[in-house]
């Protein structure tokens, strides 16, 4: 805690800086010293500083806003679309600061490589890279981790997840949303991306997926190269998928690039459930051939054999403008809609198909509907799965692509082909036989056991060995009645036999001997006989209120 004050005090500064000190207040931040006078620049909406102070506080707040640009259903459109500009590009560190950790690995740069480019080629927050050759003339990207980053990263996750303990205490309101859960997938994605020899096995397991596609790359990587801290791969030359007049420069048809893209993409989600989740343009190239290369591995969607069916469902339900579908996928992906909002949340669904743009199949706007659903779910407080998440990202961003690179491209046409395809490949391949056939001997398992059951049931409850429990409102008021009617109904007994025993005794025609016995008897039997009026009264009196 006290190597996280300065950086407490560091945070304070840039949150006052761009006018967001109320922010501090409200979460009461453990600062000690005096706090910067609040310079608002009246000029900035608040998102646009919002993201200027995450840029400002660094590479962890950098990634903090990136993975939230793609919680759509927790965050306002414009929010959204603010911090979806957020860029982690940083001055490159000096090479002589990186070079430990790349000897550390390979050994002397000199005998590792042919040639070593000092001066890397991109610089970003957790990492750089530097273009290099291998001994046997192979060039290599050399992607280098920043020496002491991942402990910057553990200090800011630490004090994330306190702002978001003090939000979810502070502001019930806002508990809702889940701070805590965001930071908590937040941490864990960028510990992935630290892992460098974590990213070289997705870097494998997408090539592994994507070797039948034609024109698409995965460059290669070099385990003798790679570790924790380095990544070694083949250099990829090429131009940027959002560079429309850059691809035709080169001698290549956009048009083309978009169908390489949109099959890539659909294959990787719908088919192979394991896909590129950070589809930036700059981990998109274009090579002179004309292929679609893939780089930076670090974040990845996983989505299993079940939810994958749910988000073809859930596509098909869109292009057919069928609320149901739709609503029954997301039900499978995880989304619990109150039963008292089922209705009222298929209106709004349809309404959504049937807006602006919707004008019917072959037409529907995919990418506005995809924009509003997520605002839908917020509406309902819904809590939302990440990897939906990131569908909803990919294709939002597949789409912008898509119509960046043709003017004429309509997802419905272009991807219904390929989606049927992949649809049709689930139910006649030999894994949806397997899983039909799984499906077949569950059900005839569950049915055969169906008697055995039933006898188990009745076996235990003839020994007494099974009791019964009914609630219902209803039968809990009457049962409540009965009671209190026996009650009354006791009460006036004990009374009536009190006034009944003493007017025995006082109008007894032999009373008892003695004169002072006689008094004091008489004494009590009045004083019982007044009792048991006022209980009966009482009694009464309950009986008439109750009414």
């Amino acid at each position: 805690m006290i190597r996280q004050m300065g950086r407490y005090r560091q945070i304070t500064g840039i949150l006052v800086k761009y006018g967001l000190g109320a922010l501090i207040t409200g979460i009461r931040l453990p600062l000690p010293g005096r706090r910067a006078a609040e310079r608002p620049d009246g000029a900035d909406p608040l998102y646009r500083r919002i993201r200027l102070a995450l840029e400002e506080l660094g590479p962890t707040f950098i990634k903090f806003g990136q993975i939230l640009s793609t919680r759509r259903e927790v965050l306002p459109g414009p929010l959204i679309e603010e911090l979806s500009l957020l860029t982690d590009t940083v001055a490159p560190l000096p090479f002589e600061t990186i070079r430990p950790t790349i000897e550390d690995l390979c050994g002397p740069i000199a005998t590792a490589f042919a040639s070593f480019d000092e001066t890397p080629v991109a610089a970003a927050s957790l990492a750089q890279v530097h273009r290099a050759v291998l001994k046997d003339g192979t060039v290599v990207a050399v992607k280098v981790q920043r020496p002491g980053i991942r402990r910057v990263i553990e200090d800011d996750i630490d004090i994330l997840e306190y702002f978001a303990r003090q939000i979810e205490r502070r502001r019930p309101d806002l508990a809702v949303y889940n701070p805590a859960g965001l930071v908590q997938e937040f941490a864990a994605q960028i510990r992935r991306e630290l892992d460098f020899v974590q990213e070289g096995k997705n870097a494998g397991a997408l090539a592994r997926n994507l070797r039948g596609s034609p024109g698409v790359v995965i460059p290669r990587i070099y385990p003798d190269y790679s570790g924790p801290l380095v990544l070694t791969m083949d250099y990829i030359d090429g131009v940027r998928v959002d560079d429309a007049d850059g691809i035709r420069a080169i001698g290549v048809s956009p048009e083309e690039v978009t169908d390489t893209l949109l099959s890539a993409y659909l294959k990787q989600v719908f088919e192979d459930g394991f896909f590129h989740a950070d589809p930036h343009p700059g981990n998109l190239l274009v090579t002179e051939t004309g292929a679609l290369a893939f780089v930076d591995f670090g974040t990845v969607g996983i989505l299993r054999p079940e939810r994958r069916d749910a988000f073809l469902r859930l596509v098909a339900g869109i292009v057919d403008e069928d609320s149901d579908a739709i609503v029954d996928a997301y039900r499978d992906l995880g989304i619990v809609i109150p039963d008292r909002a089922v209705d009222l949340f298929k209106d709004e669904i349809y309404a959504t198909l049937m807006g602006p743009g919707s004008y019917g199949i072959g037409e529907v706007d995919i990418a506005g509907v995809m924009e509003e659903i997520p605002a839908t779910l917020r509406r309902y407080h819904l809590k939302v799965p990440l990897p939906m998440m990131q569908v909803i990202k990919v294709l939002l961003f597949l789409m912008a692509i898509c119509r960046d690179l043709d003017e004429s491209f309509n997802f419905t046409a272009r991807a219904g082909p390929g989606i049927r395809a992949i649809r049709r490949r689930q139910v006649f391949s030999m894994d949806g036989a397997d899983a039909l056939a799984k499906a077949i001997g569950q059900q005839v398992r569950d049915t055969t056991e169906i008697p055995g059951a039933v006898n188990a049931a009745l076996r235990k409850l003839s020994a007494g060995q099974i009791s019964l429990a009914v609630g219902s409102p209803e039968l809990d008021a009457l049962g409540a009645s009965i009671r209190y009617a026996a009650n009354v109904t006791l009460i006036g007994m004990v009374a009536a036999a009190f006034v009944l025993g003493s007017a025995l005794v006082i109008f007894s025609s032999e009373p008892p001997a003695g004169p002072g016995l006689c008094s004091m008897i008489s004494s009590m039997t009045l004083s019982g006989f007044l009792v048991a009026v006022l209980i009966a009264v009482a009694a009464a009196y309950a009986a008439l209120k109750r009414r």
